[in-house]
């Protein structure tokens, strides 16, 4: 068995936030089988199908609401600051969303909140 190593990049700035169009895979395309909610805090990938560095981020959906699996909407993320996000947080730039090494959604940045 191999053993993969992930890690999560995280420092001590203030935490960032954008709106994003987040669209769900549906499971036909390895996506998730169950409905994601105000509490989904998963890993954001901004690199390569294969980097394994990932930035934390979780998507604030409203309390009651949740997103299905082939669903597009738009979000609010906060980010925990981590080295380089902000700058790789600009319109249009587009990222996936994984729950470890499983890339589950893909996103969008269609606001930075508090951008000069």
């Amino acid at each position: 068995m191999n053993a993969v190593a992930f890690s999560d990049l995280v420092d001590d700035g203030a935490a960032i936030e954008v709106i994003a169009d987040v669209r769900l895979l549906p499971t036909g395309e390895g996506g998730k089988s169950r409905p994601i909610s105000s509490t989904y805090r998963p890993n954001h990938n901004f690199g390569a199908p294969e980097d394994r560095h990932f930035y934390i981020g979780q998507l604030e959906i409203a309390s009651g609401d949740e997103i299905v699996p082939g669903e597009t909407r738009r979000v609010p993320i906060r980010f925990l600051s981590g080295p380089g996000l902000r700058q790789m947080l600009t319109l249009g730039r587009e990222w996936r969303i994984q729950e470890g090494d499983r890339l589950v959604a893909v996103a969008r940045v269609v606001e930075v909140i508090g951008a000069p």
